[in-house]
């Protein structure tokens, strides 16, 4: 589970983490929610093999490879995932696939860069 809060904190959960709550129940925390991190924004299910976009309101984009990213208690804060200046805010999460030619790409140049 990838969650995102709108002054650009996020984080990677275990699914597993998440109890089953029935009905009446209270829900489940997900996001310590503080005035540094803001409301939550965003949560979605992703894999290891997906990348994650965030776009802003003034169309700056950040991909992010989820494998990179470290799995993290869900009662937490999380980790700035981009800084948002001045009145910039987040206008869209997503998570994309990666294709096969993207996953050669990038194990072509961990080689470059370890050698």
């Amino acid at each position: 589970v990838f969650v995102v809060s709108e002054k650009g904190y996020g984080k990677r959960s275990l699914i597993d983490d998440y109890r089953i709550t029935k009905r009446g129940g209270k829900g489940v925390k997900t996001i310590n929610i503080t005035e540094k991190t803001g409301l939550l924004f965003s949560i979605r299910k992703v894999t290891d093999q997906d990348d994650v976009l965030l776009i802003t309101s003034k169309g700056i984009t950040i991909r992010m490879r989820c494998d990179q990213m470290r799995v993290i208690g869900k009662a937490t804060q999380g980790v700035r995932l981009i800084n948002l200046k001045g009145k910039d805010a987040l206008a869209s999460v997503t998570n994309v696939a990666r294709t096969e030619e993207e996953n050669e790409s990038d194990d072509e140049t961990l080689i470059e860069t370890n050698n």
